[in-house]
């Protein structure tokens, strides 16, 4: 004899059938382009970002981001500064902004800061004995401080630590050499550097908001890194307190 099912269980696997049907439906529709667009995303991706964590993954593409615009604030420091660039030696900005850029990436020394790296370098680099190129030791400078902040790298995967006390000395630092930047005279009583203008004929504030980027960069670098680390304490510590046996059959 068959078996009848109550009115109600019917409706009820009616009411769930057809809100799979829909559900389904709008997934698919929805998918398509999702879809694409995570293949475009693979596409563009390397074979070593299966090695990141999006943490590892994030302070990346944030030490990417800090040196692009430390080679923007060059570019920028060098048309106000043109004293300086006759100073490196090199014809054009272009060559020379070339030269700074691969001592940082390749983390070897300037030759007129003497040796002299990170924060022994940018303290020289702003004082009234360097006679050198200013704006390529100053860029130097902090552009090599980023990277021994990050443990000597720029590019981050599992295996990697990242202290993000040192992360967040960076920022300050940054801070202080703006500040350095905007207030320190040379002998005759002007700037060691041209940057920001606030004047009757207009402002320029570009490097300071430049500059600020690359610290909410560094702060926000700092938070995940701090999170993570909560993260990894926390997640041990329940494993202790819900010490649990898992089922085997």
């Amino acid at each position: 004899m068959a078996r009848v099912l109550p009115l109600i269980t019917v409706q009820f696997r009616c009411y769930c059938l057809l809100f799979s049907a829909l559900a389904m439906l709008f997934v698919s529709g929805c998918s398509r382009q999702q879809g694409r667009d995570i293949v475009d995303q693979f596409r563009e991706g390397k074979p070593q970002e299966f090695l990141q964590t999006s943490v590892d993954r994030m302070a990346t593409l944030a030490m990417r981001d800090n040196l692009d615009s430390l080679y923007l604030l060059m570019t920028k420091l060098y048309l106000r500064n043109p004293d300086e660039l006759k100073k490196s030696g090199f014809l054009d900005a272009r060559t020379a902004e070339k030269q700074v850029r691969m001592a940082i990436e390749q983390q070897q020394p300037l030759p007129t800061l003497g040796g002299k790296k990170d924060l022994a370098a940018l303290s020289y680099a702003m004082s009234p004995e360097f006679l050198g190129d200013r704006v390529g030791a100053f860029i130097y400078a902090i552009g090599s401080m980023l990277v021994t902040a990050h443990g000597n790298r720029m590019e981050f995967y599992m295996t990697d630590a990242i202290n993000p006390a040192f992360v967040s000395n960076a920022a300050r630092n940054i801070e202080k050499a703006t500040w350095i930047l905007s207030q320190r005279q040379n002998p005759q009583g002007g700037p060691l550097l041209f940057s920001n203008e606030i004047s009757e004929e207009g402002s320029n504030l570009s490097f300071a908001v430049e500059f600020g980027k690359i610290v909410a960069r560094l702060d926000l670098l700092t938070q995940m890194l701090d999170e993570r680390y909560r993260r990894i304490g926390l997640n041990y510590a329940q494993s202790l307190l819900f010490l649990n046996f898992l089922p085997v059959q």
